[in-house]
């Protein structure tokens, strides 16, 4: 039986040379942010907002700081162990609901953990289980329970899935799976080999993404027919992809965060909700 190319290198001592990263096509932007302010914090997975008060998150750690004055007012530490994850919240009727999971650990499980927003005590958790993907953030829109489960090609990735099975999944408010879509490949292009880290529905009503690394924005639309998100237009941010927030307060007004300062910052949008 002949003796494949491959393996007569690795029999012969000779290592095969390492694959370099593909660098992303090429995009026009259809808009700018602009930051108008920063935050100092430790924030290091993404950022929360509410009426008076900005949140970093930072795996298994929330800290709370006054809107107004940056000033800190609360923090939270959990176990490591029991959240070694904490990637994105969200501040839904009176409660700051966070996404979790056990990344980069497999097999990929996936929990909601909700928390007060004044304090931080972590008050309730729903357990979404296997599958899917990591968790890696949650919003409420229309009635319904929205999520995405992120998949990797590498670290934290759970074979055969990679990150073109990135997936988001609408639940009811018992949170049982209701509807689920794909990303299309003009997002799926840009994220590899990472995923979706942030996301939430805007004050326009359109849904918002932002991968791992790139500053942009994605502008996804739920498709008329198909089980694929339709790309609407990319946007340039300020913030490295990660977990994002819109303050409701301000329409148009998004948070994120910036890993090479870990500051928090505030952008208005060119668009949305105007």
């Amino acid at each position: 039986m002949p003796v494949s190319i491959l393996s007569a290198l690795i029999l012969s001592g000779v290592q095969a040379a390492p694959v370099e990263p593909v660098a992303p096509p090429p995009i026009t932007l259809a808009g700018q942010a602009e930051t108008v302010r920063r935050y100092a914090s430790d924030a290091r997975q993404g950022v929360a907002v509410g009426p008076d008060a900005v949140y970093a998150v930072s795996n298994w750690s929330i800290v709370r700081y006054d809107k107004a004055s940056g000033q800190k007012q609360a923090e939270w530490t959990g176990d490591r162990a029991r959240f070694p994850h904490i990637n994105a919240c969200n501040l839904i009727v009176a409660e700051l609901v966070c996404a979790s999971s056990n990344f980069p650990a497999t097999p990929q499980v996936s929990t909601v953990e909700v928390f007060d927003p004044v304090d931080l005590h972590h008050k309730r958790s729903v357990s979404l289980g296997l599958g899917t993907g990591s968790i890696t953030w949650v919003d409420r829109h229309h009635g319904s329970w929205w999520a995405m489960f992120a998949n990797y090609d590498g670290r934290g990735g759970e074979a055969p899935r990679d990150h073109r099975h990135t997936t988001l999944v609408r639940f009811d408010d018992q949170w049982r799976r209701m509807e689920a879509w794909a990303l299309p490949s003009s997002i799926l292009k840009r994220i590899a080999p990472m995923s979706i880290s942030g996301g939430g529905w805007g004050p326009d009503g359109r849904l918002y993404l932002t991968g791992h690394d790139l500053p942009e924005l994605y502008v996804v639309a739920i498709p008329m027919g198909g089980g694929v998100l339709d790309h609407v237009e990319t946007l340039g941010i300020e913030a490295e992809g990660q977990a994002i927030d819109w303050d409701e307060t301000q329409p148009g007004m998004l948070y994120g965060i910036t890993r090479r300062t870990r500051e928090i910052l505030a952008m208005t949008m060119p668009s949305a909700g105007r």
